[in-house]
């Protein structure tokens, strides 16, 4: 299969090239390399199986032509700068949903008939439904970011109408491990590389998360893309589980060995559009067959291993 993945040199990206190119699929990758890093592409680079393309989705061109022959778009490229949206209301219009119909206007002239696209649990904003099912109701969106991807996923589903394109939705948690460069674990790790005996939490620690390791995640998106049936496929990714962020501050400490002084700032989030509670029902995905192989504590502990052995991701960060 030739698989094109934009967003390649990112987090999830350049795991999911190295995990198509180990079946022995050929993979394109198109970054513009604003934040993915040429690093996380090194195995890959080496494989005859894969070509990489730098280019800016929202304003180059050349990346189009790279879609002709294709048999899978993965469409990861995105601003994932949640926290400060309202910093920049723009860029999520931009980067999230501008970008996307530009992917699916080469996806239909190129003739690909299919396209996964990485949206985000907070497109559910503060649903009251908890677990919160693929089907449930859209209530007030809550962040710039959720709201972008909320306008991606409608054109994707009418272009899949329209064209006849099969589409694949995954609406993620927050996806922990290996090359991870952005989220409360980094920004945890980051504070106590600096300063070992306090940490700054955001909100008071109560907040309730899930998270997902990042190989269950790229094994999920391609037996949905392998076993699904439908035009329009929309699974929530995450695991049977959640944790408060006073446990996952627990785990990092433990792992580090450290017992901080712990200051809040208060509340019960941490930023605007920050949802006190995130926990998905994933069944949907799990009828598939796939499982996760980590729990939330383990993908949390393998993520500060992974960065304590690797210090130049917070440098470069």
């Amino acid at each position: 299969m030739n698989v094109l993945i934009t967003g390649a040199a990112g987090f999830i990206g350049s795991n999911l090239a190295d995990y198509l190119l180990s079946l022995g699929h050929n993979v394109t990758g198109v970054d513009n390399l604003s934040t993915g890093r040429l690093d996380f592409l090194d195995a890959a680079l080496r494989n005859p199986g894969f070509r990489l393309v730098t280019d800016d989705l929202l304003t180059g061109s050349a990346w189009q032509s790279a879609f002709a022959g294709q048999d899978l778009i993965v469409h990861l490229a995105a601003n994932a700068d949640v926290r400060f949206g309202p910093d920049h209301p723009a860029r999520d219009l931009e980067q999230n949903a501008i970008v996307t119909q530009r992917v699916l206007e080469a996806t239909r002239v190129n003739g690909v008939k299919q396209i996964a696209f990485s949206s985000t649990g907070s497109v559910y904003g503060e649903c009251p439904v908890i677990p919160t099912p693929e089907d449930a109701p859209f209530p007030v969106q809550t962040s710039l970011y959720g709201a972008s991807k909320v306008a991606a996923e409608g054109m994707i589903s009418a272009y899949a109408e329209a064209f006849g394109i099969r589409a694949f939705i995954f609406r993620f948690v927050s996806i922990l491990g290996e090359r991870y460069t952005h989220g409360h674990v980094f920004d945890f790790y980051k504070q106590l590389r600096e300063h070992p005996a306090s940490l700054r939490v955001l909100g008071d620690g109560t907040a309730r998360k899930s998270y997902l390791y990042v190989g269950d995640c790229v094994r999920a998106i391609m037996t949905a893309v392998e076993k699904s049936t439908g035009l329009v496929n929309i699974y929530n990714l995450g695991t049977n589980e959640y944790c408060q962020v006073n446990d996952s501050i627990g785990w990092i400490t433990a792992t580090l060995g450290l017992t901080p002084d712990r200051t809040y700032t208060g509340g019960d989030r941490g930023w605007i559009g920050d949802n006190p509670f995130i926990f998905l029902d994933c069944s949907k995905i799990r009828s598939l067959g796939w499982q996760p192989s980590l729990t939330i504590r383990e993908g949390v502990v393998r993520t500060v291993e992974y960065l304590r052995a690797n210090p130049s991701v917070l440098e470069r960060s």
